[in-house]
């Protein structure tokens, strides 16, 4: 038995040297960022200027693959699969919250699937039109919306996408249910927004800047506490007088369960290193969003801010009596 007992304990201390020692070289090959989104969307903007600067650091590519699908769903039950060896890891938004209630059955625990890496970035939100909608400013919305409930249209990326759920607050806010027009992506959405199709969207600054500085679409307001600098004169929703449409769409990178403490730091540290990056800070900038601080881009702030978000979400949803499946 004391020879067993031996062995067993000499195994167990040859793998953890193992992990010790693979950890210690991380990354020796490419590593593959799983997006749960459709390429071209805002969070795969964010995914792609991150990866980008954080393979510079790591020394080797970071390959953003898209995997979209039921709400971001798809994806992430993707990685919580995959190998918590480091080499496969998600870049998911606030849909990794919002799921935990959207879907009442998910293949994977939402807390406790994965490892956490840390924040990257939250972007504000924009309430947007088609450019021929009648009302100038947001209370004449609000009062137009109101008028018109049966008919006025609002779309969105899909169930569980960010601009559904901005959808969803908005109309808590004004108290008014609407009809909403889900897509395959933000995408399709914004191109039929563009047409004239559909009326209204709530979507992120990194979707809405360009179209709304073009003058494509007519901006509302901005879902963040202040003013951004890249809309100086487009009011925020409290300005305008809607103070409970506060929404930003943070963003986080997570890793399988299981994924080696050493590896998710060395991640963590990567991503700090790219936020730092001025082409990083220079883009969301003109995105209108700021990269995440090194407290933020952290595992325990990841794990905190999800923690906090299931907890804030979880009335909203069913209140509205939406759900996913």
């Amino acid at each position: 038995m004391k020879t067993l007992n031996a062995l067993l304990g000499a195994v167990a201390a040859l793998s953890l040297f193992a992990v010790s020692a693979n950890a210690q070289t991380y990354p020796e090959r490419s590593i593959t960022m799983v997006v749960p989104f459709s390429a071209g969307g805002p969070t795969d903007t964010v995914a792609r200027l991150v990866a980008e600067s954080m393979s510079k650091d790591l020394g080797q590519q970071i390959i953003v693959e898209n995997v979209g699908g039921a709400g971001g769903t798809l994806g992430a039950g993707r990685v919580a699969q995959a190998d918590p060896d480091g080499y496969t890891v998600l870049l998911h938004h606030i849909g990794m919250a919002t799921s935990a209630t959207l879907y009442r059955k998910l293949a994977y625990d939402t807390l406790n699937s994965f490892e956490y890496v840390g924040l990257v970035t939250e972007v504000p939100m924009t309430i947007v039109a088609r450019k021929d909608l009648e009302p100038t400013d947001l209370k004449g919305l609000v009062d137009y919306v109101k008028a018109n409930k049966d008919t006025v249209t609002v779309a969105n990326a899909g169930i569980g996408a960010a601009s559904h759920l901005c959808g969803m607050m908005f109309m808590s806010a004004v108290e008014t249910p609407l009809t909403t027009v889900p897509y395959k992506g933000t995408g399709p959405a914004m191109t039929d927004l563009l047409g004239g199709q559909v009326d209204i969207m709530c979507d992120q600054t990194t979707n809405t800047t360009k179209q709304i500085q073009g003058g494509t679409i007519k901006a509302y307001a901005v879902t963040s506490p202040e003013r951004l600098k890249v809309f100086p004169d487009l009011p925020t929703t409290a300005e305008a007088g809607l103070p409970n449409l506060q929404v930003g769409i943070w963003h986080g990178i997570y890793a399988p369960k299981g994924t080696p403490a050493e590896i998710t730091e060395r991640l963590s540290k990567s991503l700090q290193v790219a936020l730092k990056d001025p082409n990083v800070v220079a883009r969301f900038g003109e995105l209108g969003t700021a990269p995440s601080s090194d407290a933020d881009a952290t595992p325990a702030a990841l794990k905190a801010k999800l923690e906090g978000e299931i907890a804030r979400w979880k009335p909203v949803i069913e209140a509205a009596g939406q759900y996913a499946d």
